[in-house]
């Protein structure tokens, strides 16, 4: 029987957060081995796992990218294969193609205190075959949602529709919406992105909303951007946008949490100058909820408002009474026919990418832990976890906890330790939940997600500069954290 494998780190998901933990650990602690285990066949988790028709950034990606990489496209509104090649790029540029093992799936991974390890199952898809590793560490960098099916409702009727019904997760290669008529379910992001992506060659695109999103043009190009590259160099001139975008982000956030009123009418302001005149906005472009309760819809160069005075596309906010067999009915009364029916309703939320972890023999149940620092477990020793900001790029909060995940594991290296274990010193600390996000995808499964605190360590931070502060500045060594030896190195 051949020997199990063991590895000191081993990361879950190949994606723009794998890829990150992997660099990381290359550049800052090149001694350590692991592996990069992806289920899927290939790397760039979400952009290579979504194929609709305009999938691209809602983020620049002069922050969206690694602080490490500079991006150098004229475009910081991308496409979803320049951003794949962007993270490909940046893998084989980091010696990480060897480490990537894809079609493996972990399904399950139990912790020993004796052993002070990591034991993981593995399921290899494209063999069906199981197998097993061990790690002195899980990282598990696969974000919070589910790859294999996104959320659709259930709706009266959808049975009788006689057209064809996709959902844009699984977005089929033969379907062709030239000269007919799309309805798109939705009014998040995804749906911002279609519906100017259909309009071009479609009959005609309706976005269907029963609830108005707030939508903001952003320019695809950033003029400042460029002029800094061109100034300054690719180095020096990334690093510049990167901190100018950083506040610009941090300002449009604060000031949409302190003076929501102010931020609803300058966005109304917006819209109106956006739209034909008369164009009811109240109606389609007037959320119930405050600026920023849930993610602010970016439209590059205006394209959802450019496809609406065109004609070609147009918004009905409304409630589905049923589906017909030409369409919808909706609760007006009115009949929305259609020969395509896109179903932007969202996706599944799916904690730590499905994995089962066990510590000791006790299964870990995810709502009764607390985040520590946004990036480990209560009572979970050796592990860690990758979720970026839901109010900025994402990528933001990536570079910061794969860079305090490295200062951890080289305190480790420097006191001899081999276990690190948060620990809650108050059972009575009131918690909330750990995505304290309005969201429709975060609030069907808040009670399936771990809780965070209300006071640092335990207070999930969606602030970049408190971040800087917190894990790139911030002592490793917190009281929070338990330190100690596997119990089978313990001297007697």
């Amino acid at each position: 029987m051949s020997p199990v494998e063991h590895l000191d780190v081993l990361i879950v998901g190949a994606g723009i957060s794998g890829i990150g933990a992997g660099r990381y650990l290359r550049t800052e602690l090149p001694g350590r081995s692991f592996a990069i285990l992806e289920a899927r066949a290939a790397s760039g988790g979400t952009w290579d796992l979504f194929r609709y028709p305009g999938i691209r950034s809602d983020s620049d990606l002069h922050t969206f990218g690694y602080e490490f990489k500079p991006w150098r496209d004229q475009e910081s509104i991308a496409s979803a294969d320049r951003i794949l090649a962007y993270l490909r790029e940046t893998a084989t540029e980091n010696g990480l193609d060897a480490h990537i093992r894809y079609h493996h799936k972990v399904v399950a991974a139990a912790w020993s205190s004796a052993e002070a390890r990591w034991s993981v199952e593995v399921e290899r898809g494209d063999t069906g075959e199981r197998t097993r590793l061990t790690a002195a560490w899980l990282f598990c960098a696969g974000g919070y949602y589910r790859y294999d099916e996104g959320f659709t409702p259930r709706f009266e009727g959808r049975d009788r529709f006689a057209g064809r019904i996709v959902h844009p997760q699984q977005w089929p290669e033969d379907l062709d919406c030239a000269g007919k008529r799309v309805l798109v379910i939705g009014s998040g992001a995804t749906a911002v992105t279609l519906v100017p992506a259909l309009a071009r060659t479609a009959a005609h695109v309706t976005m269907l909303q029963r609830t108005p999103s707030y939508v903001m043009p952003v320019a695809k190009r950033d003029p400042v951007a460029n002029l800094l590259r061109r100034w300054l160099g690719e180095e020096r001139g990334y690093r510049a946008t990167r901190r100018k975008n950083i506040a610009q982000q941090r300002a449009v956030w604060r000031f949409c949490q302190r003076f929501p009123k102010a931020a609803r009418r300058l966005i109304r302001w917006v819209n109106t100058k956006q739209l034909p005149a008369g164009y009811p906005v109240d109606e389609h472009f007037n959320p119930p909820y405050g600026p920023w309760d849930q993610r602010l819809c970016a439209v590059p160069d205006g394209d959802l408002f450019k496809a609406i005075r065109r004609g070609d596309a147009s918004v009905v906010t409304d409630r589905i009474a049923t589906f017909t067999e030409r369409g919808v009915l909706l609760a007006s009364g009115a009949e929305l026919a259609a020969d395509v029916i896109v179903t932007a309703t969202g996706l599944n939320v799916q904690a730590l990418a499905g994995l089962a972890l066990t510590v000791d023999g006790t299964p870990v149940r995810l709502p009764e832990t607390v985040a520590y620092k946004g990036m480990m477990l209560s009572g979970v020793p050796n592990f860690a976890f990758a979720i970026g900001y839901t109010n900025s790029s994402w990528t933001l909060k990536i570079g910061l906890l794969c860079e305090h995940f490295c200062r951890l594991l080289a305190h480790m290296d420097a006191t001899g330790t081999t276990v690190c274990r948060p620990e809650v010193g108050d059972p009575d600390m009131p918690t909330r939940p750990f995505l304290d996000f309005a969201a429709g995808y975060v609030q069907r499964v808040v009670d399936q997600l771990p809780r965070q605190g209300d006071r640092m360590p335990w207070l999930t931070s969606m602030d970049y500069h408190s971040d800087v502060k917190l894990l790139r500045n911030g002592r490793v060594d917190d009281p929070a954290l338990r330190f100690s030896l596997a119990a089978a190195e313990v001297p007697a």
